[in-house]
């Protein structure tokens, strides 16, 4: 999804949630990017190298993450007043 322009990740999103929705589906969905992750999944999975990190419900798990590396994959999701260099070493 990352590659994707912004201008058209969103209606695809949304196509997929609806098939999702309407024929009861399964998907993994693999992406570094979390605001993805928490619009179209129940359920998420982190990994770093190779390893499972942390799992749950995905609105519980971006809400009150475990792991510092969880925390650190939500602090880099864009949001007003986000700046990338902040806090960079």
């Amino acid at each position: 999804m990352a590659a994707l322009d912004v201008s058209i990740r969103a209606p695809i999103l949304n196509l997929l949630a609806d098939i999702r929705e309407r024929s009861g589906i399964s998907y993994v969905i693999i992406s570094h990017d979390l605001a993805v992750v928490h619009q179209i999944s129940d359920d998420a999975m982190v990994m770093s190298g190779g390893r499972v990190v942390e799992r749950g419900p995905t609105a519980q798990l971006l809400r009150a993450p475990d792991t510092d590396y969880t925390k650190a994959l939500l602090a880099a999701v864009p949001h007003p007043g986000w700046n990338p260099h902040r806090n960079r070493r």
